[in-house]
């Protein structure tokens, strides 16, 4: 058994020289050290040993297991110093090549504008809340005097989600939040989005940004006059200092008395385009004192507290200060179109 072993440990080192690949080296390592390999099937016959030899014969079992896996652990590592070696240099980068143009991102130019726009508004005092977009009836309808009959609670006009929720028609929603949880005097402006069954139009979408801003204090401290001011001035802010703008009587359900306010169409310069439908202006956002049944509705006394409120969509305002003629161009992710307003000056 001792000539066995010599020959078992003879054959194996000699299939584990230098240049012994990854399978050989397996194959001798399954061959002699597995489960039912060479010197596991000797151990197995140790029994027909003369007791006196077991000894010897073990401890040489032993030496040879010892030998083949120190040998098998100094192959392997030697073959992944040399896969690494070879790894190295055939993945050798050139530094001197140029590297990958990655342009650069900007901010999308409806975005530049609201930016621009809350820029202005905070300047002149209003601070910016964000309030939900998913809203309740009460929050979107009943707390803005709409009556429970008005076509604005139709399933054509909004839409509805389960649960009497709904999707906002209106940042006015934020107006009643704010309320709820305040104390006049305030100054608040809340952005967002608002979503109506409206179809993809030049003029139109069924989501679109809006601001909505309102101002509260004592009554007889907030008139009429002050919204004029603050519409007026935060208008030529942003579309420039020469910017005619005029008010029209209307009816809001929230605000009495109401106003809508026009501002010379830029794209034409009030000669009439198919944006303006050809008058010469374009209407750019709502207006008015708060009715007394909002601030009735948020427990605020009408006779104590008088303030006003506006309400202006994004995209409209972006598309007259730039001078597209079609919203829908906002949408269409054309970079060819978005790359005119990388820069910002076009909202600065």
């Amino acid at each position: 058994m001792r000539e066995q072993l010599e020959q078992i440990r003879a054959q194996a080192l000699e299939q584990l020289g230098d240049a012994a690949t990854p399978e050989q080296i397996e194959a001798v390592r399954v061959r002699v050290l597995g489960r039912s390999g060479e010197l596991t099937e000797i151990m197995r016959r140790m029994p027909e040993v003369p007791r006196e030899e077991r000894p010897a014969i073990g401890r040489l079992v032993n030496e040879i297991k010892t030998q083949i896996e120190e040998r098998i652990a100094v192959l392997s590592e030697q073959l992944k110093r040399l896969a690494m070696e070879r790894s190295l240099v055939e993945a050798r980068i050139d530094v001197t090549l140029p590297g990958l143009n990655v342009p650069r991102g900007w901010l999308h130019p409806v975005t530049q504008s609201r930016e621009r726009m809350l820029d202005i508004l905070e300047s002149m005092g209003f601070e910016v809340v964000e309030t939900p977009d998913i809203e309740d009836d009460f929050h979107n309808f009943g707390a803005l005097n709409f009556p429970p009959d008005h076509p604005a609670r139709e399933m054509q006009d909004t839409f509805f989600l389960f649960g009497g929720l709904l999707l906002r028609t209106h940042t006015s929603n934020g107006q009643i939040r704010v309320m709820e949880q305040r104390k006049p005097p305030l100054a608040i402006v809340c952005p967002g989005n608002c979503y109506r069954p409206d179809e993809l139009t030049v003029r139109s979408s069924p989501m679109f940004g809006q601001i909505e801003g309102f101002m509260i204090d004592r009554a007889g401290v907030i008139t009429m006059a002050h919204l004029k001011g603050v519409l007026t001035e935060f208008l030529r802010a942003f579309f420039g200092p020469e910017s005619a703008v005029r008010f029209r009587a209307s009816f809001f359900p929230f605000t009495e008395p109401s106003a809508e306010v026009d501002i010379s169409c830029l794209l034409c310069g009030g000669s009439g385009c198919r944006v303006c439908k050809q008058s010469g202006w374009t209407e750019i956002l709502g207006a008015g004192m708060i009715h007394p049944n909002v601030l009735r509705a948020v427990g605020y006394d009408p006779e104590e507290y008088q303030g006003f409120a506006f309400g202006m969509g994004v995209e409209r305002t972006a598309l007259l200060k730039l001078g597209v003629e079609d919203m829908r161009l906002f949408f269409e992710n054309d970079l060819r179109f978005l790359r005119q307003f990388r820069s910002g000056e076009a909202v600065s």
